[in-house]
């Protein structure tokens, strides 16, 4: 028969610490890595289990020497010495290196910042580097580190936050060396690519953030990209046109598309066709914003793409303009979402819109989520559920959900 300190020696025994070490690296590295690292302190046998950890993710703040009310705040920021001392500590190998910055680099000298990534590249087989906040000065990109080019995921985030809204950072051509890169993040580039390019191979994601490039050398790294899968478009500035059926060429297994910013810009769609030469067999997920669809023929191209797109599941529009559904979609009366799962929408009061949520419902037989995003009344918001919940469907089971930008305000 168990006594009362047997019950209680078994309600507090340590089963955490008796999991394999692969465990335990795997849920530290869910946590800030200064969190991590302050497990050391729980015991003895704690004192180095995160120094092992695959995965070291780093936020750096301005530290200042006025005194504030928030101490423990301000002793807990890190800054470039606190990482590298955490590298020196290191008894395994470093997957993944994130460095995020926030106000920092005004404060400090790009020296501290070689040194560690120089320790990477001469110590561990980084496969995974992200920098955010970066600074875009040439001191820091005038030579990159060997590490570099046998990265899989490069993520570079420059400093958006500077007063310079309208400057862009030349890319060092180096990183189009980075032949085994698989996922690709630029954040305020400015981007050239050599005379002498052999693409991506492997590259399987690209994501473009307010970056600055010409159509040709957009049209012609994509064209280099031949496994490129998931695409994501934030073009600031290109200063010439191309058509929307030269850039579906480029993506031929294209399965994540998201086209964001004033595509005006740089992509004519002087006419749509009703139904365009390149069939996205492979699309499963598209995302449009409000200014892609905000000119020009904005509702044609929507369908266009919709109806060459017949694989597509998840589909996510943004809709603040008038879009005249009504007038081109007997055009489109062919169409049939076979596999659409999800179809999120945000838009305004107009029925336009209400009218191609109808013609959605009536051509999607697997569709199970509707999410609707409005800035109406309650009493306007309300007429368009009621509206919708009575249109023809082709799947029995979707699920519409309304929410309203001024639900607090109403």
């Amino acid at each position: 028969m168990k006594t009362r300190s047997m019950y209680k020696a078994e309600r507090f025994v340590d089963r955490i610490s008796t999991l394999p070490q692969s465990i335990l690296d795997t849920i530290l590295s869910l946590l800030p890595t200064e969190e991590a690292a302050r497990t050391s302190i729980l015991s003895t046998e704690w004192r180095y289990k995160w120094t092992t950890i695959p995965k070291l993710w780093f936020t750096l703040h301005k530290r200042t020497s006025e005194l504030t009310s928030d101490i423990a705040s301000t002793m807990k920021d890190m800054d470039m010495h606190d990482v590298y001392q955490v590298l020196l500590l290191r008894q395994g190998p470093i997957h993944e290196f994130a460095l995020v910055m926030d106000d920092y680099w005004q404060h400090y000298h790009y020296f501290e910042f070689d040194v560690i990534i120089l320790h990477l590249s001469r110590n561990h087989p980084v496969k995974k580097l992200r920098l955010d906040g970066l600074d875009g000065s040439e001191d820091i990109w005038s030579e990159l580190p060997k590490c570099v080019f046998t990265l899989h995921h490069l993520t570079v985030s420059l400093d958006e936050f500077d007063g310079s809204e309208n400057i862009w950072y030349k890319l060092p051509k180096s990183v189009f060396a980075m032949h085994h890169l698989t996922d690709l993040y630029l954040c305020k580039f400015h981007i050239e690519h050599p005379s002498i390019f052999n693409g991506f191979g492997s590259l399987g994601s690209l994501c473009l953030i307010y970056v600055k490039i010409s159509t040709q050398t957009l049209l012609h790294l994509l064209s280099n990209c031949p496994s490129l899968k998931k695409l994501n478009l934030n073009i600031d500035e290109s200063g010439d046109k191309c058509t929307i059926n030269e850039l579906l060429l480029c993506l031929p297994v294209i399965e994540h598309l998201t086209l964001s910013g004033d595509v005006s810009q740089w992509l004519v769609l002087d006419s749509v066709p009703q139904e365009l030469p390149t069939s996205l067999i492979h699309l499963k997920s598209l995302c449009l914003n409000q200014s892609c669809l905000s000119w020009g023929n904005g509702s044609a191209l929507l369908l266009a793409l919709i109806k060459c797109s017949p694989n597509l599941e998840d589909l996510h529009l943004e809709i603040e303009c008038d879009l005249d559904f009504s007038a081109i979609k007997d055009k489109y009366s062919d169409v049939w979402l076979e596999h659409l799962n999800v179809l999120g929408l945000c838009f305004g009061s107009n029925n336009l819109e209400t009218e191609f949520v109808k013609f959605i419902l009536a051509r999607s037989p697997k569709l199970k989520k509707v999410t609707i995003l409005t800035a109406v009344d309650r009493k306007t918001q309300s007429k368009m559920l009621k509206t919708l919940l009575r249109a023809p469907r082709a799947s029995p089971k979707v699920i519409i959900t309304p929410f309203n930008f001024l639900k607090k305000y109403c």
